[in-house]
């Protein structure tokens, strides 16, 4: 029988036993979800060289996803519209928590956790309207759900923490897709994006919204460099051949800095970037841009430095002298002085997203 002395024995015990890190799971420098050639999927923790350091299988398609900063448990998310979401722990390779989209909803594919760790925040849609919700799960409670708050708009997509302003960034796409058909908007004619910072109670604390020129751009995904700054990608959503900015820069309580490029470049990328990232140093900001096999880096003032090619190149995450990519034909490449280097041709298709440890 239990007594109180061993119970407390039992618990002192647990916490003198070492924590585990990141270092416990190979010391990956990148995590990415990714489709093999026999068709099934998997998440991989890659090294900084792009070697695999582990592979964890998932259910199906994984999108993006968050890693703890201090445990080494990663959390990947179904494409959208999904509704799973798998907490694992990247050590052992077990499945810790399966979490379900609430009844009604679905999963955005994106997802960040608090600064501290402590909350784990989803990205949301409402299946009928569009609307976005935040959803709050505790991570010490074995990843408990705790509630829900407005995102600030229609189609929330991609949501991360930005440590030095103490927010929650929603990027709030505007797009109400068709749940059999995600490529088809519902709500062009009333589609307005905006970038929303929440506090973590769900308070609005500031929102950008585009020029009404620019309301067909969808907003999708985020970056942030060191001193705050945030940098967003857009995806057009409105007729073929138009030639829209597709990198935003912007501070809270800022007026937002808006990429430009040259006619012919922009037209290459069809209209579509597929991640954004910070180099390592803040000094440069990258758009990778699948349907136009094109990488393309700027400066921290929105203006166009490199352009590099690679077919289907999409997932981007920062190296710290420049950034670290993948692409859906296996390559994993590194961006430096300048110039593309290919590192690695694994055998799997890359998904879109990269996540830096």
């Amino acid at each position: 029988m239990a007594t109180r002395r061993g119970f407390l024995a039992s618990v002192l015990l647990t916490a003198s036993l070492p924590q585990l890190t990141w270092a416990d799971a190979g010391a990956p420098a990148y995590l990415g979800a990714a489709k093999e050639p026999d068709g099934s999927f998997a998440l991989f923790g890659l090294s900084a060289a792009g070697e695999d350091r582990f592979r964890l299988p998932l259910p199906a398609r994984g999108h993006a996803g968050a890693a703890h900063s201090m445990r080494p448990e990663a959390v990947i998310f179904a494409r959208r519209p999904g509704t799973f979401a798998r907490v694992l722990d990247c050590v052992t390779g077990q499945v810790m928590h399966d979490l379900a989209a609430p009844q009604g909803a679905h999963f955005s594919g994106h997802g960040t956790y608090s600064g501290n760790g402590a909350l784990l925040f989803t990205g949301e849609v409402n299946n009928a309207s569009g609307q976005g919700q935040i959803g709050i799960w505790n991570v010490d409670e074995g990843y408990a759900r705790q509630g829900s708050f407005a995102s600030g708009g229609i189609g929330p997509h991609e949501i991360m923490f930005s440590v030095r302003n103490n927010l929650l960034v929603v990027a709030n796409g505007g797009i109400q897709a068709a749940l059999d058909d995600e490529r088809t908007t519902l709500n062009l004619e009333t589609m307005q994006p905006n970038l929303t910072y929440l506090s973590q109670g769900g308070e609005v604390v500031d929102q950008l919204l585009l020029p009404a020129e620019l309301r067909l751009n969808s907003i999708r995904h985020l970056a942030q460099a060191a001193d705050g700054t945030v940098a967003f990608a857009m995806q057009w959503q409105g007729e073929a051949g138009v030639v829209t900015p597709l990198l935003g820069l912007h501070r809270p309580g800022q007026s937002p800095v808006l990429a430009e490029m040259p006619d012919m470049l922009a037209l290459r990328l069809k209209g579509y970037a597929g991640s954004v990232a910070f180099s390592g140093d803040g000094a440069r900001v990258a758009i990778s841009c699948p349907r136009g096999g094109l990488l393309v880096v700027f400066d921290r003032d929105g203006t166009l430095q490199t352009t590099h090619s690679r077919a289907d190149i999409c997932g981007l995450g920062s190296a710290p002298d420049g950034f670290f990519a993948t692409d859906g034909l296996g390559g994993i490449a590194r961006v430096q002085n300048g110039a593309l280097h290919m590192l690695n041709a694994a055998p799997r298709a890359w998904d879109n997203h990269l996540i830096t440890l």
